[in-house]
C-alpha cells in the first residue's frame, strides 16, 4: 500500500481513529434502513426496521368512547375525577449492536484496504448514522483470543469509545495467520445472544472464513428476537485469482512460484462461491439479511447502495 501514516504503518493494513471520524458525514445522509433493492444485499429476510422497539408515553386526553380502558392513566384520573387516556407512540430509538471481526484472517487485503480496516470502516459509519437517529450504541469485537463488550449508550461518547476499540483491536494484528486457538464464528453468533435485548438491531461485519452449517442454529436464534444483518467481507482475491501465468505465494517467510491451470483457477473460484452461498443461505433460512462487502468498493458507496438516504425516505416513492 502506498499511503503511510505517521507511525509507518500502511493506511491500507490499519486504520486510525482519525480515519474512522472522517466518515462521519455519511450520517447525515443515511438511515439504517435498508434499501429494497441493493447490489451488495442476498436473499434474507427484510423485516421491518423498526420491529420490537415498542410504544413510548406522549401525553394524556380526556377519554373518548371507544378508547382501549387498558390505557387510562387512573392517576390522573382520580387527581381530577374526570377519566383521562394516556396516548402513545412509537419509540424512536432502538439498541444498536455492531459486531466487529478482528480475527487474523481479517487481516489481509489486495485492493485499497485490509478486510480488517474495511470491517472498522463499516462499523463506523453504522455508529455514526445510529448517533444520528439518537440509538444506544453498543459493540461486541473479537480477537483471536480475546473480546470486548461495551455496553449499549447513547451519543458521541458510546461512538468514540467505539472508534477507540476499533483501531486498539486492529492494531493488534500482524498476520493473516492465527498464533493460537482462536474464537469461532459459532462461538461468535452464541455469545451475540448475551448482549443484544430483544428488539436490537445487530449488525455482525465478519469474512466468515470458518461459518459452516453449525452457525445457522445460533444465527436463528439471535434473528428470532433482534433484527440480524450479516456483513460478509471479502477481498477480490479471495473470490478468483489474478489473470497472471504465474503466481508467487508466501507465508511470510518462505516464497513459492506456481503457476496455477485452468482446472485449479476453476476449482479456486468455485470453493469461493460455495461457501459464500452457505453463507448466504444460512441467512435465508434464519431471517437474516445478507450482504456482500468487497473491499474493491469504497465504504461510501457500499453503504449508500444498502441503505436509505433521508431525503429518499422523506420523498414519497423514494426507496423504503
Amino acid at each position: 500500500m502506498a499511503n503511510q501514516h505517521t507511525n509507518g504503518q500502511s493506511a491500507g493494513a490499519y486504520v486510525s481513529v482519525d480515519d474512522l471520524l472522517q466518515l462521519r458525514y455519511l450520517s447525515r445522509d443515511l438511515t439504517l434502513e435498508n434499501r429494497k433493492k441493493s447490489s451488495a444485499a442476498g436473499d434474507g429476510d427484510s423485516r421491518t426496521h423498526f420491529r420490537g422497539r415498542g410504544m413510548e408515553f406522549a401525553e394524556v386526553r380526556p377519554y373518548q368512547p371507544g378508547d382501549d380502558i387498558r390505557n387510562i392513566d387512573w392517576r390522573v384520573t382520580a387527581r381530577t375525577t374526570e377519566t383521562f387516556t394516556k396516548l402513545f407512540q412509537e419509540e424512536r430509538e432502538r439498541p444498536v449492536f455492531i459486531v466487529v471481526d478482528q480475527r487474523s484472517p481479517m487481516f489481509f487485503g489486495s485492493v485499497n484496504v485490509f478486510k480488517s480496516v474495511y470491517a472498522a470502516q463499516i462499523a463506523g459509519v453504522i455508529a455514526w448514522v445510529a448517533m444520528q437517529n439518537n440509538d444506544r450504541i453498543g459493540a461486541l469485537l473479537f480477537a483471536d483470543d480475546q473480546q470486548k463488550d461495551l455496553r449499549a449508550r447513547r451519543g458521541k461518547h458510546a461512538v468514540l469509545a467505539l472508534l477507540n476499540q476499533l483501531q486498539d483491536f486492529n492494531h493488534r494484528l500482524t498476520s493473516p495467520q492465527p498464533r493460537a486457538a482462536t474464537t469461532q464464528s459459532y462461538e461468535i453468533f452464541t455469545d451475540i445472544r448475551r448482549v443484544a435485548k430483544p428488539g436490537s438491531a445487530v449488525f455482525v461485519i465478519s469474512d466468515c472464513h470458518d461459518f459452516d452449517a453449525s452457525c445457522e442454529k445460533p444465527l436463528a436464534q439471535l434473528a428470532r428476537h433482534t433484527d440480524v444483518t450479516l456483513f460478509q467481507v471479502f477481498d477480490p482475491l479471495e473470490a478468483a485469482l489474478p489473470t497472471a501465468s504465474q503466481l508467487t505465494v508466501s507465508n511470510g517467510e518462505d516464497r513459492l512460484g506456481i503457476t496455477p491451470s485452468s482446472q485449479f483457477r476453476q476449482a479456486f473460484a468455485s470453493q469461493f462461491h460455495a461457501h459464500q452461498e452457505l453463507v448466504q443461505t444460512s441467512c435465508r433460512n434464519s431471517g437474516t439479511r445478507f450482504i456482500r462487502a468487497n473491499v474493491g468498493t469504497q465504504v461510501d458507496i457500499l453503504m449508500r447502495d444498502i441503505f436509505v438516504g433521508r431525503r429518499s425516505r422523506s420523498k414519497p416513492g423514494g426507496h423504503a
